[in-house]
């Protein structure tokens, strides 16, 4: 068998779409970003097409997909043994350059072992995430002063400038236009603010619905202003009012460096579902 690669999105969709369904919550980066690409347009991540493919089984059934969004890396789900180094040689031939690769940790750290040997490029772990699913949601037992509201227009520039500085904190190799990030989450009530003292103190998003699941972040509270409970009452309340909007399964990534926020979810409700790993390639390592 053999890889396909596309930039159709309704052909990726219609070969991978109940693959995609089977595990939510493990594809909900394809899912979402899906979502954004659907309502947003083709050039939601920048001007060059997104592009996509899967791994075909005998009888056409799809068990591995990819999602990228150029100039950033690959996004992969699970993928048989026998499909990871046939998608480093199929992607090589037509993208020798690739920035990096975000997946379940093993096939993430395969596919990067994998292109290393082939390219000869270096790749280093930029980061080791957890996905959580919400459970049963425990509320702060210590309240945050103030209260959650959605954020409106007049809140863009605030938005922008928070968007940004989250993006700046987590040092991705290729960072969000924060401007569009934030447009698209506005147009359907996707980030909610943490008020205290009649001035916002706390961020909070979550996608698009996809496939019965959303997925809460960016959750930022300016350096100034942390150690007060903010960020668990906006995720609390944010979290909450997705289940009530009748989201099935509630989702978020943490960083496993930072034991404060991976504490801090499971005190809310979030448990364990899987680890991700996130990969840079570097040239001439």
């Amino acid at each position: 068998m053999a890889w396909t690669t596309t930039s159709d999105m309704g052909a990726f969709e219609n070969a991978t779409g109940a693959f995609l369904r089977s595990r939510p919550a493990e594809h909900t980066i394809l899912l979402t970003l899906v979502e954004r690409l659907r309502h947003q347009g083709p050039d939601a991540f920048g001007d060059a097409p997104a592009e996509f493919g899967w791994w075909p089984e005998q009888d056409g059934t799809a068990t591995g997909a990819f999602l990228r969004t150029p100039p950033r890396g690959l996004v992969l789900t699970r993928l048989p043994n026998a499909a990871r180094r046939p998608l480093a040689e199929a992607y090589l031939r037509q993208q020798p350059c690739l920035a990096g690769v975000f997946g379940p940790e093993d096939v993430a750290l395969s596919f990067a072992r994998t292109w290393a040997g082939l390219t000869g490029t270096g790749w280093r772990l930029r980061r080791a995430e957890r996905l959580y699913r919400l459970a049963r949601l425990q509320p702060p037992a210590v309240p945050a002063d103030g209260f959650g509201r959605i954020a409106e227009a007049a809140d863009r520039a605030l938005l922008v400038d928070w968007w940004a500085a989250f993006s700046s904190e987590l040092d991705r190799s290729h960072r969000e236009d924060a401007a569009r990030s934030v447009e698209d989450r506005l147009s359907y009530g996707g980030l909610m603010l943490w008020e205290d003292g009649g001035k916002p103190v706390s961020l909070a998003g979550v996608s698009r619905t996809a496939a019965g699941t959303a997925r809460i972040g960016p959750v930022f509270t300016p350096e100034p202003l942390r150690g007060r409970g903010y960020a668990s009452a906006v995720t609390a309340t944010l979290s909450r009012r997705t289940l009530e909007a009748g989201v099935r399964d509630v989702l978020l990534f943490t960083d496993l460096a930072n034991p404060t926020s991976n504490a801090l979810y499971q005190r809310i409700g979030y448990r364990e579902v899987a680890d991700f790993a996130e990969v840079d390639f570097v040239p001439g390592e």
